[in-house]
């Protein structure tokens, strides 16, 4: 398969499961996970219950895309999303188990630092199996999603956790959103905005 001849379609219910498992592998050494899950066995047990959480409100709101052999995954929330409120909350809660403070205190200053205006997509997490990456999968699921974004004329918003990541925003047009959002005593995030192009 090329990438060319490529599908990005959008995720499935039965995608659930490898999906999950890809974003648990490719989170498992970033520096928000490390920070919230400092312990790397439990880290390795908690990421699959915790993309599992994100994994269905993503899909629930149409907002899961991957490529047809499952080897890339983007979780968005579409413009106008309802708030998934308290139960997703409790969610978060069980799966980080011990580590469910130092999570929510991520959750809540991202959500503190969100712009509430215009309404746009908001890309929460995407990843790429280890063996495809730098073969340009990725940027052909990316662009897709901000292709029909310019269609619309949506707006993206994004919260880079990395310096690469901010640098891989940049090349789609992204731009630095406000401040940067600091975790305490931990790193920080790169909030990142795109016009509809």
């Amino acid at each position: 398969m090329t990438l060319s001849t490529l599908t990005i379609r959008p995720a499935t219910r039965a995608d659930t499961e490898p999906l999950v498992a890809l974003l648990a592998e490719a989170f498992h050494e970033d520096a928000l996970t490390v920070w919230a899950f400092p312990d790397p066995v439990r880290r390795r047990q908690i990421l699959p219950g915790l993309f599992r959480a994100f994994y269905d409100l993503s899909l629930s709101q149409a907002g899961a895309f991957t490529s047809d052999d499952l080897e890339a995954v983007v979780l968005s929330t579409p413009p106008g999303a309802p708030d998934p409120g308290e139960p997703f909350e409790r969610r978060l809660r069980e799966a980080a188990g011990e580590y469910a403070d130092a999570l929510m205190t991520i959750v809540n200053l991202q959500d503190l630092y969100h712009p509430a205006a215009p309404r746009h997509l908001y890309l929460g997490f995407g990843a790429v199996a280890p063996h495809r990456q730098a073969s340009g999968l990725g940027s052909v699921l990316m662009r897709q999603i901000l292709d029909g974004c310019d269609r619309d004329g949506t707006p993206v918003y994004l919260e880079a956790s990395s310096a690469g990541g901010a640098a891989l925003a940049r090349r789609f047009g992204f731009e630095p959103h406000g401040p940067a959002i600091f975790i305490p005593g931990g790193p920080h995030l790169r909030p990142m905005w795109r016009d509809p192009q």
